[in-house]
């Protein structure tokens, strides 16, 4: 089965290592470019929390924020790669979407700071009146129609980016929000990770080829 990769395989190593293990032929696709909106240290001091939202997000915060308080990773994706980065989330939302975080999200919450994509949903956090400092835009590429029996797709932005170079494979996808994106392009998603994290995608790209 070839298996198309929206990210170089510098970024995505791990899941592509893993989906050459399974037996299956990769197709690298990167559509997706991630801008960086500064290099200047983000001081955290005087909040009680830092909600964190996506793995770029997350590979950001480790790369720029200082006197980081407790932090509130969005899934498990997330909260992964935190941890590779050693940061331990001081809570995770069972379902990876920004309203399954607002909703859960331990009370009171005091003084909270948002950071995430420039273009990133915010709704459901203004419940919990967070400042909000944005880490970085995506700006999505055009490669060619990669040429593959299934996608991956790892964020609504990839679902966005992979829908306008005319892909039609089936795609599979990371969690709900990724979900809810791709069929909003017309995507067709024939399985979505139980659990939104790496080992969830493997273990659903197994299950879709068998």
């Amino acid at each position: 089965m070839k298996v198309i990769v929206t990210r170089p395989r510098a970024q995505a190593g791990p899941l592509v290592g893993r989906i050459e293990a399974l037996g299956h032929e990769v197709v690298e696709c990167p559509l997706i470019e991630i801008v960086h909106t500064s290099d200047e240290p983000i001081d955290c001091s005087g909040y009680d929390w830092a909600v964190v939202t996506s793995p770029n997000g997350a590979d950001e915060v480790a790369r720029r924020a200082r006197n980081l308080p407790q932090v509130a990773a969005v899934g498990p994706g997330t909260a992964e790669t935190l941890r590779g980065h050693g940061i331990e989330p001081a809570f995770v939302a069972t379902v990876s979407t920004a309203d399954a975080l607002a909703a859960e999200f331990p009370q009171p919450a005091g003084r909270v700071l948002y950071l995430a994509a420039e273009n990133s949903r915010r709704g459901p956090i203004d419940a919990l009146e967070a400042d909000f400092v944005p880490l970085y835009s995506t700006q999505l590429l055009s490669p060619p129609k990669p040429e593959g029996d299934v996608v991956v797709l790892a964020s609504g932005s990839a679902a966005r980016a992979y829908a306008w170079t005319g892909g039609d494979a089936p795609a599979i996808s990371i969690g709900p929000e990724t979900t809810k994106v791709a069929r909003s392009v017309e995507i067709e998603v024939v399985a979505e990770a139980e659990t939104h994290d790496l080992d969830g995608l493997v273990a659903a790209i197994a299950a879709y080829a068998r």
